[in-house]
């Protein structure tokens, strides 16, 4: 886990380095990105056309690409779909809410994300139990604007977790970190650049 100084406070990050994992939106989201000295990347809203030439792209420039499988148009978010992703598309890792999915990218040997909303009560519980079950390598809570619910997620399930949504400050993100957070998923560009690797300090 490296220690990193922002404006003469000392804290944990341990993704790879990063704590920021920009995510991107668009065409430009992503050329803005691609000059950038982050290494990974999440693709929020994309279509299918497009997913190999993104990755690809992305991989000329030493990027290593997180795809959100729930968000892809044009692309049924099953097993099969996580089945192509892996080995047509071939990005870094996959993220969804689907377990099945999370359980296909583990056996692919991809980064495996599981996002889980915390909605109420009922809900976290159902999710405690999908989660046991698809055993993810990193779990994205959101919103990540609730540093206990981090806590509790992270002491319960004994998984990595990256706080996403709402994530609007550099306070916030912070407070994600300070909960136990490895990194924070978002599309604030003000974020991006504040964090970038190698401008910390």
């Amino acid at each position: 886990m490296d220690e990193v100084m922002d404006g003469g406070e000392r804290w944990q990050v341990s993704f790879f380095g990063q704590p920021i994992m920009p995510s991107i939106r668009g065409w430009k989201d992503f050329e803005a990105l691609i000059a950038s000295s982050y290494t990974y990347l999440v693709l929020l809203d994309s279509q299918i056309g497009q997913l190999k030439s993104i990755v690809d792209e992305a991989s000329r420039h030493g990027k290593r690409i997180l795809i959100h499988a729930d968000l892809i148009e044009g692309l049924k978010n099953d097993e099969h779909a996580a089945q192509f992703l892996c080995q047509q598309i071939a990005p870094a890792g996959i993220i969804s809410t689907r377990a099945g999915v999370i359980q296909k990218t583990k056996q692919n040997g991809l980064i495996a994300i599981q996002r889980l909303f915390l909605l109420d009560t009922n809900a976290l519980e159902k999710s405690y139990a999908v989660i046991e079950r698809a055993q993810p390598d990193f779990i994205e809570v959101l919103p990540g604007v609730m540093p206990h619910m981090i806590r509790e997620v992270k002491e319960k399930t004994g998984t990595p977790v990256l706080a996403g949504g709402l994530i609007r400050t550099a306070d916030d993100v912070e407070a994600a970190i300070a909960a136990g957070a490895e990194a924070v998923t978002t599309s604030r560009r003000e974020l991006w650049k504040r964090y970038a690797p190698g401008q910390e300090g």
